[in-house]
């Protein structure tokens, strides 16, 4: 993250992103496959060692093998592509609405009040209670543990998608996108970006007049 100035001085907080480029892989329709999608691969500055049967996927779109390759729906009234087709970030453009879809920051094995913000006991006067869960299920009857009861457990590595953030600023040339706020993830990760699904509608604030004055 980092802080984007406007022009008229203030301060924007912002994700940059290297989006792309990325080279489309494979495209199903639906006549063949049942639904309309694109197999969308990004292309990287390492070269990518793949296995044979992978490499001859990417001889058949005539195109060099990747190292991630992500499948992403069309929508309903966009434009038919086909394999060797490249996808930029001018597709998106300041002032749009995006949302990113990434994984989140594995934090390994975490207890209750950390994993579920349970309140814990008292510190003081030998409880001898303080992070543990307390009671897990009655003894008489339902005699057993309910599902989805909140306990310790593996926290994070979690699909995580942050909705309608706002496009501030794109480099197409560097294919760089930079979006306001805090995206999944950790530095490094791979993310996936869409157009917002449910995109919020933007307020403008309005100034009331005084009253007698015209």
């Amino acid at each position: 993250m980092t802080q984007l100035f406007s022009d008229d001085g203030s301060v924007k907080p912002v994700t940059v992103i290297k989006a792309g480029p990325c080279v489309v892989v494979q495209a199903k329709t639906g006549d063949h496959d049942g639904y309309d999608a694109v197999q969308l691969g990004l292309v990287e500055e390492r070269p990518a060692k793949v296995t044979k049967a992978v490499a001859g996927h990417y001889k058949k779109a005539g195109v060099p093998p990747t190292r991630v390759r992500r499948e992403v729906k069309l929508a309903k009234d966009g434009e038919p592509m086909k394999a060797g087709d490249q996808v930029q970030v001018s597709l998106f453009a300041a002032g749009d609405r995006v949302d990113v879809i990434g994984t989140s920051r594995g934090l390994g094995f975490q207890g209750v009040m950390k994993r579920h913000n349970f309140r814990g006991g008292a510190a003081t006067h030998g409880s001898m209670f303080h992070r543990a869960p307390g009671s897990i299920g009655a003894s008489s009857y339902p005699s057993r543990v309910v599902k989805g009861m909140r306990a310790a457990g593996h926290m994070g590595s979690d699909r995580v998608t942050t909705r309608n953030l706002r496009v501030e600023k794109i480099d197409a040339e560097n294919h760089l996108l930079m979006v306001r706020g805090a995206v999944p993830g950790a530095d490094g990760g791979y993310l996936i970006i869409r157009k917002a699904v449910a995109a919020k509608r933007v307020t403008v604030p309005q100034i009331e007049k005084p009253k007698g004055k015209k």
